[in-house]
């Protein structure tokens, strides 16, 4: 998977960062909170994120509390942050579950 993707330096880490806003950086991970109305919705996007990250081939840890999904990107095989995570946080945050087919 992200064998042979190399790390980001700190330059690039910081342009990176730049593009996604709306996720926090921490010791390795980019991780962002993303509320919904309610639990179907929440639902909804993650089987969303999960289309996504199968596509790439490149996944998030997910945590669902009710209304509100964690998603947390780092590249286990690089041991930190490559360029596949920032390319897969753009992408996720392009998701808009209303336009997701209903998981129920």
């Amino acid at each position: 998977m992200g064998k042979g993707v190399p790390q980001l330096g700190p330059d690039e880490l910081s342009a990176e960062l730049a593009t996604v806003p709306a996720w926090t950086h921490r010791a390795g991970w980019i991780s962002r909170v993303r509320p919904f109305p309610d639990f179907v919705t929440a639902i909804r996007f993650v089987n969303a994120v999960a289309r996504a990250a199968e596509a790439a081939n490149h996944h998030p840890d997910i945590d669902i509390r009710w209304n509100r999904v964690t998603l947390a990107l780092t590249t286990h095989d690089a041991g930190g942050l490559t360029a596949r995570d920032f390319a897969l946080a753009r992408q996720l945050d392009q998701i808009d579950p209303a336009t997701t087919p209903t998981p129920l």
